[in-house]
């Protein structure tokens, strides 16, 4: 197996300023089908986002992620721990977790192993819960920029797991109990600058930044800007969601 790439420590502030978090709805669905409230794990949890949020409802979360700086940055609880671990290789005991949790992240596993690791630290009955976001929508014409940047400005720096994002993990596998798909909406009220910000936080355009010494999305300045206008707008990110239980 290879050794995992830590993509997010050189911006980890940004990111953990700029991404979004997930709307309730997402945790009420998952919630639902959740035997127990004692533990979870929420796996690369990049600046807790979700561990945070899990913290409301669970007695302790466990959080691990590969990347020591985005961990500095993520939200702290009394109740949530964090340490730097793999997905591939969990540092704890057997059949620990009522819910195993991982956002926006499976892509970059060695997802059978990673797998087996959560049938092995999961509770009898206990649930895994893998979602992610794809492009966000605000209206046509932004929308058209944004997809433009995407594909033709920095394409050629997307990760190629980054195709597992866009085909909504339809071609990595799950073989869990009882599975389900649900989809769900986050919306933002975003000012321009705060939205262009977040494009900065694509891993994408960290390499084209890396490889050319300049930030792509300063050359759209002027473009956003116009199409935006100085008034905050709604950026909704389509979230797609699956859950199983341990076999």
């Amino acid at each position: 197996m290879s050794v995992p790439l830590d993509r997010f420590s050189g911006h980890a502030a940004d990111y953990a300023r700029y991404r979004i978090d997930y709307p309730g709805e997402l945790y009420d669905y998952i919630l639902n089908y959740v035997p127990g409230r004692q533990a979870a794990w929420d796996c690369a949890t990049g600046n807790g986002q979700a561990a945070g949020a899990l913290a409301n409802y669970f007695e302790q979360i466990e959080a691990t992620d590969l990347s020591e700086r985005q961990l500095a940055n993520a939200v702290k609880r009394p109740n949530i721990t964090y340490q730097v671990a793999t997905a591939e290789a969990a540092p704890f005991a057997d059949e620990s977790f009522d819910l195993v949790t991982v956002g926006q992240a499976l892509h970059w596993f060695d997802v059978p192993a990673f797998h087996a690791e959560v049938q092995r630290v999961l509770k009898p009955k206990g649930i895994i819960a893998e979602w992610g976001y794809g492009l966000n929508e605000v209206n046509a014409p932004i929308d058209a920029l944004v997809r433009f940047i995407y594909r033709e400005v920095v394409g050629p720096f997307w990760d190629p797991q980054r195709r597992h994002i866009e085909t909504e993990y339809q071609n990595l596998p799950f073989d869990f109990a009882d599975v389900k798909y649900t989809r769900v909406t986050a919306r933002r009220e975003w000012l321009v600058e705060w939205y262009m910000n977040y494009l900065r936080t694509w891993s994408a355009v960290q390499g084209f930044r890396k490889q050319h010494g300049y930030d792509p999305i300063d050359q759209f300045d002027s473009d956003f800007r116009r199409l935006w206008g100085p008034i905050h707008r709604e950026v909704r990110f389509p979230i797609f969601l699956r859950l199983g239980q341990k076999k």
